[in-house]
């Protein structure tokens, strides 16, 4: 396995090729449960004959396949996320299964299993429930990559102490957007501090991420997580932002469930796409 949610696939005619899994995202190498994550993927496909199933894209910029894995007719990823082993993380127009995906994590997170315990990754400081992320602003207004300060995250502490967050860290559902709070920041109980995806003065009130050429959030949907000293999740918020197919040249977003969609195509038409590839030996 190369992670949690890519591993190295020999076809059938003898080369070996990487694969993305569509739909999840697992802790990377250097975050806790990245281990774990890895070792659930090996345990259940290592050495074992898988099918491989396209959505819309076929390749990602690395040039990984990006694919459905199912063993035996069960979906890998999906138990990946029911196991905690794994969040949600789903890109248009690669989104056939994401209702499915999302209801899986709403259980895990229920269940607390997994990276879902709130001491996954080491014991969860006392002070920590006080947090919450009360806000995200996915959408900024014009160009999100030139108005990077229009899109922004609220963590809050609803606490009646003051809550110290040096080494506390904000992600979204990617692999590469991560925010550590600077040393010595503290958070005074009901106070909010915005962290703006772009750069500025830090305050007690606003921080900045002072991320360049690219927006931080996805205004196609996003998560944004609290993490903790030791990488617990501490909270999560999801968040999205949706423009009609119809109307999406022209109209400004509306806010609908996150996970929900549009149209879904029929149960044939899925049926048809799942039969567009064959089984395919793994190695590892």
């Amino acid at each position: 396995m190369i992670d949690g949610d890519t591993l190295d696939v020999e076809l059938s005619d003898g080369t070996v090729d990487r694969v993305r899994i569509i739909g999840i995202n697992a802790p990377e190498s250097d975050e806790c449960y990245a281990g774990q994550a890895t070792a659930g993927l090996a345990d259940l496909v290592a050495g074992e004959r898988v099918e491989l199933i396209a959505d819309r894209t076929d390749r990602d910029r690395y040039d990984r396949l990006l694919r459905y894995v199912e063993l035996a007719g069960e979906d890998i990823g999906a138990r990946l996320v029911s196991d905690g082993l794994s969040v949600v993380r789903v890109s248009e127009p690669d989104d056939a299964r994401e209702r499915v995906l999302r209801e899986l994590e709403a259980d895990a997170r229920e269940a607390e299993r997994g990276l879902w315990s709130p001491s996954a990754c080491g014991p969860s400081q006392s002070d920590a429930t006080a947090l919450r992320i009360t806000t995200v602003r996915l959408d900024a207004e014009g160009n999100d990559a030139e108005n990077l300060n229009d899109e922004w995250i609220d963590v809050s502490n609803t606490g009646s102490s003051e809550v110290d967050l040096t080494g506390w860290r904000v992600r979204d559902e990617s692999s590469s957007h991560r925010f550590t709070f600077p040393g010595g920041f503290a958070l005074g109980p009901g106070a909010t501090v915005r962290i703006h995806s772009g750069c500025g003065p830090d305050s007690d009130a606003d921080l900045f991420w002072c991320t360049s050429g690219s927006a931080i959030w996805n205004n196609d949907g996003d998560t944004a997580f609290l993490e903790d000293p030791s990488g617990n999740i501490v909270d999560r918020r999801a968040a999205c932002v949706r423009t009609p197919t119809r109307m999406r040249s022209r109209s400004s977003p509306v806010r609908v469930a996150c996970g929900e969609k549009e149209a879904r195509p029929s149960r044939a038409c899925w049926t048809a796409a799942m039969q567009l590839e064959g089984a395919h030996d793994l190695s590892v």
